[in-house]
């Protein structure tokens, strides 16, 4: 025989027993048994934005420590610390009075020493045209004439004497020196030594020397 049927609602409904409430792990104060530890402030320098241990190591070291003198002059006193005056000091203590009043009797002041008599003016050094051959290439070579303006010579008429003689190319440039010199287009090292003796009677051949052949 069957049951006869009743709603759900009209049902007894059975309610579990409440259970306790456990505390979570958040409700739970546990003391901390660590070590201590404490928050320490760091000192940048504004000028290189590192701190200033590190600053001398930069490329604008001297703005970063007369920052550091201004702003922080305990660290500054402790990373550059001035040289100590103990050794002037101990020098001025061991002076008396006694020492500096026997000074001036047992020393007498030095006389001046007597000029050497007979000394010679240094002599200003000799006047010297120098005559170089530089090679620039296998086929090609020019002649460097320097030192013809120590003896008043003008250097654009003799260069323009230069390459009317020898059909050539001259010209006045400076070396890297500064100096003027002439430059001859070709190998006329030994031409030019006769022709200079030659053309200027004040240039005697001691006075021209010949220099080392040089590859440019």
């Amino acid at each position: 025989m069957r049951r006869p049927w009743r709603p759900v609602r009209d049902l007894p409904i059975r309610r579990p027993a409440r259970l306790a409430q456990t505390p979570t792990m958040a409700e739970v104060e546990t003391p901390y048994t660590g070590p201590s530890t404490r928050v320490l402030g760091v000192l940048y320098c504004s000028n290189c934005r590192m701190p200033p241990e590190y600053c001398e190591f930069g490329s604008s070291a001297g703005e970063c420590k007369a920052w550091l003198k201004m702003s922080a002059p305990d660290m500054y006193e402790r990373l550059y610390p001035e040289p100590a005056q103990e050794a002037v000091e101990g020098q001025l203590a061991s002076l008396t009075v006694a020492d500096g009043a026997a000074a001036p009797e047992s020393a007498a002041p030095a006389a001046p020493a007597p000029a050497k008599q007979g000394r010679k003016a240094a002599a200003p050094p000799a006047k010297k045209v120098l005559i170089t051959t530089i090679e620039r290439t296998k086929r090609k070579r020019v002649t460097v004439i320097a030192g013809l303006d120590k003896f008043d010579v003008d250097l654009k008429k003799a260069s323009k004497l230069f390459a009317t003689k020898y059909a050539c190319g001259a010209s006045v440039t400076k070396n890297a020196q500064g100096a003027d010199e002439i430059v001859v287009q070709g190998e006329f090292a030994d031409d030019i030594f006769e022709l200079i003796s030659e053309t200027w009677p004040a240039i005697d051949e001691d006075s021209i020397d010949f220099g080392e052949t040089k590859k440019k």
